[in-house]
Formats: C-alpha cells, structure tokens, sequence
C-alpha cells in the first residue's frame, strides 16, 4: 500500500491522522458521493466536463471511451488523501455516465504509481490523542474507507483496463487488481512492498492476487518477500494479458481494446462483469442461480434482437445508451 519512503520519515510527522480522518469522514464522504451518484444519474453526464479533479485527469479520448490518468507526476502518483475521495467521485461519476462503456486507467509522468503517499497521510498511524481501543475504531473506518476507493473500480459496471508503465508499487497493485483488465509495457514493474514497512496489505491484493495468478504458492512468495517482478514474469504467471514494448504503444493497445469492447451491448457488458465478479467470491452452483436471476431480467433487452439483426445484415450494430 505505501510509496517508497524511510520509515524515519514516516514516524517524524506528526497530526495527520486526526486531520485526515476528519477531512475524509468515511461514512459523510459516502453519503455525499451517493448523493452525488442520484444526481448524476438523473443528469446523464454526455462529456468530461464534469470530471473536474486535482490527482485524476479525466479525457475522452474517443467515442464511448474514458480515460483516467494518475496525476500528481511530480509526486511519483503517490496516492494522498485527496486521491481517494476522487477515486470513489470518480468511478460513481462514470458509472453514471451513460455514453462511457469502457474505461483505461493510466499513470502520467515517469512511474505509473508509488502507492500510498506516505508523507501525506502515514505518519499518523502511530499518533493520536485517542486512547487505544477508540483510536482502533477511527484506523478500521479510514482503512474501510480507502477501500471503497477501490472497490468503487469493481461496482463501476464499465470495464475498466488498466494500463500499467514503469513501476507499479503497493497500492498500485491494490488498484490495478480491481481492475478488469491489466496491460503493462516492457519496462514495467511491480511490488507488493507492504511487507518491507512492517504491514500486511489491506486493500485487496491479499484477497484478489492469489485468485488472478491462480498460483497460491507464487503468491505468498511475491506477498512474503515484497520482491519486484517484471512485465514478463507477470505476463508468464498472468497478472497481465499483454505486454506492449513500449509506453505509447501501450496507451494505443489499451483505447484499441477499450474501443473493441465499447462496440457491444453496454447492458450485456454490465452484466458480464457484474456476474464474473460474483462468481470469482462464490461457488460455480451460486454463480448460475445468480446469473438466471439476473438474466430473467437482460433476457428482455432489445440488444439481442439488434445484435442478431446485425450479424444476419453483416452490419455493425448500434446500441442504445445505457
């Protein structure tokens, strides 16, 4: 989860968490982004000019694509406080955005991210002026919240494609493992480097990265030594599907496949990912019952009659906004 700082630094700042908790307020930011969420959805956001954020720069770079860079460069896209309250506006905002049917996550600058900027919000974590038991109440609220921040990546029902350049470092791959799809370019790297502060990693690559590798083993070894692994150790073991050879090949391979997957039926693809999310935390039976609850609803749409008159017509079909 943290960016690469000594812990020295860490444990010299001082008045943080108390400030970040009350800025953030898990349970008021949550409230007033669902809030938000209603009001977006009855606006029906058509453009970018709604996205309007300090770390994340929102662009459409073409039609029913989105694109969301990492934007502190300067900072190494270290993840500060303001970063996870954007993340959840973010995600909700595009999930409620019915021209966006597929969405590419990137990093700007040099690094695609060092993770948890910790000279922003670390220090704190062992300074309050709470007693202990109320002092561990406030730190389970905060750790809940950062990780709806990247939950949200999962519930946006938009597949979102994660493409992964230079270093990609603890809760970086936190989030690129919420993430649909994961890209990487050749110089890319990755670290799962909680270990080496002195933390297991608590926002979801303890709970998601075994299930993606598939390796349980390979897992625990990469989750125990905090080692780097490369771009090709990650495409062997299949953390990625692709590794492009270069960064802007990289940026035209991900709107390539985001444009690929923005052509079908947005309603088949919401529920694609929605059901392939449930079957990854449930059993295969819980998995069918689910999906034929789900599909006695979607069995109605009229993508299926348009997609059938498009391939007997040998057309492109065109489908309705979501």
């Amino acid at each position: 989860m943290f960016s690469r700082f000594g812990i020295g630094r860490v444990l010299g700042i001082s008045g943080r968490l108390s400030n970040l908790c009350v800025s953030l307020k898990p349970e008021k930011v949550l409230l007033a982004s669902q809030s938000s969420a209603i009001h977006s959805s009855n606006t029906r956001m058509n453009s970018t000019e709604q996205y309007k954020f300090e770390t994340l720069a929102v662009t459409k770079p073409q039609e029913h694509v989105i694109q969301v860079e990492l934007n502190r460069p300067d900072k190494r896209n270290a993840m500060n406080g303001t970063f996870w309250r954007e993340m959840v506006d973010c995600f909700r905002q595009i999930g409620d955005d019915s021209d966006c049917r597929a969405v590419v996550l990137t990093g700007a600058g040099k690094i695609f991210t060092a993770g948890l900027d910790l000279m922003d919000m670390g220090s704190d974590l062992m300074n309050s002026d709470l007693e202990p038991s109320r002092r561990a109440h406030m730190l389970r609220k905060l750790i809940l919240f950062l990780q709806e921040s990247f939950r949200s990546i999962e519930k946006c029902p938009q597949p979102v494609i994660a493409a992964v350049h230079s270093g990609c470092v603890g809760g970086g791959v936190d989030m690129i493992c919420s993430c649909d799809i994961r890209l990487c370019s050749s110089d890319a790297w990755f670290q799962i480097r909680e270990i080496d502060i002195g933390l297991a990693a608590d926002l979801g690559t303890l709970q998601k990265f075994p299930k993606i590798i598939g390796n349980d083993s390979l897992a625990r070894e990469l989750c125990f030594t905090g080692r780097r692994f490369t771009a090709e150790e990650a495409l062997q073991f299949g953390f990625v599907s692709r590794v492009s050879p270069g960064r802007d090949i990289l940026l035209k391979d991900a709107l390539e496949l985001a444009g690929q997957i923005a052509k079908k039926s947005p309603v088949a693809m919401a529920g694609t990912k929605h059901n392939l999310n449930f079957s990854r935390d449930h059993s295969a039976q819980e998995g069918l019952e689910y999906m034929a609850t789900w599909n006695m609803a979607m069995l109605q749409t009229e993508d299926i009659l348009k997609a059938v008159q498009s391939t007997m017509n040998k057309e492109e079909p065109v489908f309705s906004k979501l």
